[in-house]
């Protein structure tokens, strides 16, 4: 009897150690699930036209949709990357990217038209902050929000306090966001 007990301890340790052995050795594959580069091709091009490195682009996609091309919030935020109508539109007239103003929610449904933009914008916030910290913040918060946050010294302008950030939903995102693209460049550097 306690010879039978013995065996059933010893065996689920073994299944439970070839469980922990399997996962171990397959770390990077299952990460690279979690963490995929879908839309290679057209986030290469938009990555390289507006200067923004591949793998930001891909944390962002992944905090804003988890890469659901379909995705709408319940801010009216659109698309892979997350975009309202009126920054889609505000992007697209200053940088000459042809969209139909008409029908905007549209043709931010189009993964193409999406990431462009996106990236378009995110390239602009890192021109105007110059760090990743505050670009984010301001892709999620708004440009207003945190100019004001840096002018009434709630932030540093150059994001070396990020735990700063007064809005629970913008300083998780933030946070989020550069935790997947350090994961994306351990992955896939």
């Amino acid at each position: 009897m306690k010879n039978n007990r013995w065996r059933k301890i010893i065996s689920v340790i073994i299944v439970i150690f070839i469980i922990i052995l399997v996962v171990v050795l397959s770390k990077d594959k299952i990460l690279k699930i979690i963490y995929p580069k879908t839309y290679s091709e057209i986030i290469s091009i938009y990555a390289k036209e507006y200067d923004v490195e591949e793998n930001l682009i891909y944390a962002v996609i992944k905090a804003e949709s988890n890469f659901k091309s379909e995705a709408v919030s319940n801010k009216s935020a659109i698309g892979l990357m997350q975009i309202v109508e009126d920054t889609a539109i505000d992007v697209a007239r200053k940088n000459n990217i042809e969209i139909n103003t008409e029908n905007v929610q549209e043709e931010l449904l189009n993964i193409d038209n999406n990431i462009n933009i996106g990236t378009k914008y995110l390239s602009t916030l890192l021109s105007q902050y110059g760090n990743k910290e505050v670009a984010l913040a301001a892709y999620n918060a708004g440009i207003g929000t945190v100019d004001n946050w840096i002018e009434k010294q709630i932030i540093k302008a150059d994001g070396s306090d990020i735990e700063n950030i007064p809005y629970k939903e913008t300083n998780n995102y933030v946070r989020k966001i550069l935790r997947d693209y350090n994961i994306y460049n351990y992955l896939y550097s």
